[in-house]
């Protein structure tokens, strides 16, 4: 049989966490094991119904089905920077300085290929999204993980970072409200960040799709800071605030030069989107503050049983966490978040993210979705206290606290 070689570019990017672990539940629950996944961060919840009906009525259109042009209809981009000017207080050019993506996992591959090569380095968060890694081994370009811990409040030290050579750091990635930790960045510290990106002429990518979710404080576009166009771009997502993952709709905004440059690469990888998906994110993009109240409701009564939970397995979750997620250090006589993912894997058959595939600073941590409904939430409970008072013979290494 013919071997064909896999190309270098691919040497240090292995398959992604949770291609390989959904494989692995699936192949427990072919066995009967009905595994309770409370790992990933696919809202189930449907979008306003106003949002399907106008996707539903473009598709029924006959002329709605061609290639749509790279740069979206210009009545998406005007929604987008509506979204902006009303949400953030971001005044954006919808013709120059607004590009539609299909998700903005999909832009951090464009921004990475359009401006990093090899010789380049780029910041990265540790702990923080796989895919930032990810795009940057792609590319060529050489990783230095910057750091983020408890201690600091999970934000980076820019003081002890200037005090390295910078002089090969091309682009810095940055993600606020933080996944996983849940962190929110307040105006002050993105103004440091703007100051320090401009001092050391570094490309700031600030990746920010949780802003809307569990916030109790107005959600920050970076590029409300002044002086941040010159420095930064940012990526924007449907996924999380519109219950629209599946939908693949994202946006990049910035300086129209910078955006300009993304159009280029961008263009020679899609078509564009369907139409009715964008006519669809317009309807989205315009719903009002009583969308964003009926969801933060029904995520506020999920956060609840999942602190439930994380207290049933010897966690303490952080007040104050933003976003779809809970992130929680393990307790003592547990080696690491892995040890215990597989605890109550093994005990109770549910599914919790070990905080190490997020970096080596997150290996302490385990991390939660809110993503499941309040029934299977409260089921997992209930096996997870099932599992204390009567275990199985089949037990993990280690096992799950007493309560």
């Amino acid at each position: 049989m013919m071997q064909v070689k896999v190309a270098s570019r691919l040497a240090h990017t292995g398959e992604y966490y949770f291609s390989r672990k959904l494989r692995e539940l699936a192949a427990l629950n072919t066995a009967g094991a009905n595994i309770i996944n409370l790992g990933i961060g696919s809202p189930d919840l449907p979008p306003h119904p106003s949002v399907t009906a106008a996707l539903a009525a473009t598709a029924a259109l006959p002329t709605a089905h061609g290639y749509q042009g790279y740069q979206g209809t210009p009545t998406l981009r005007g929604a987008m920077a509506g979204f902006y000017q009303r949400h953030y207080g971001v005044a954006l050019n919808p013709n120059a300085e607004i590009l539609p993506l299909l998700g903005s996992k999909e832009g951090l591959m464009h921004v990475a290929m359009t401006f990093l090569e090899a010789g380049d380095v780029v910041l990265i968060p540790n702990p923080g999204y796989p895919t930032y890694r990810a795009v940057a081994d792609i590319c060529g370009a050489d990783v230095r993980e910057y750091d983020l811990s408890a201690a600091t409040g999970w934000l980076p030290d820019l003081e002890a970072l200037a005090q390295a050579d910078l002089s090969r750091v091309k682009v810095m990635l940055v993600n606020y409200p933080h996944m996983p930790t849940g962190t929110a960045a307040d105006l002050p510290f993105l103004t440091r960040l703007v100051a320090f990106a401009r001092q050391h002429e570094i490309l700031l990518v600030h990746d920010n799709p949780y802003g809307f979710i569990l916030n109790e404080t107005p959600p920050i576009s970076l590029l409300a800071v002044p002086g941040a166009r010159e420095v930064a771009l940012e990526l924007n997502s449907l996924s999380k605030s519109h219950n629209l993952a599946g939908w693949r709709v994202g946006m990049l905004v910035g300086r129209a030069d910078l955006v300009a440059d993304v159009l280029r690469f961008k263009s020679n990888m899609d078509s564009g989107m369907f139409l009715g998906v964008q006519q669809a994110a317009v309807v989205a993009l315009e719903l009002g503050a009583e969308w964003f109240e009926e969801l933060n409701a029904t995520y506020r009564a999920r956060r609840e049983l999942v602190v439930e939970l994380l207290r049933a397995v010897g966690c303490e979750p952080a007040p104050g966490q933003v976003g779809l997620f809970i992130w929680a250090a393990v307790p003592a006589g547990f080696a690491d978040g892995y040890a215990l993912s597989d605890a109550v894997l093994a005990e109770a058959r549910v599914f919790l993210t070990p905080g190490g595939i997020f970096g080596s600073n997150g290996l302490g941590y385990i991390r939660v979705s809110l993503c499941q409904p309040e029934a299977v939430l409260r089921e997992a409970l209930g096996r997870v206290r099932s599992a204390q008072e009567g275990r199985p013979a089949e037990l993990a290494e280690a096992s799950l606290p007493q309560k």
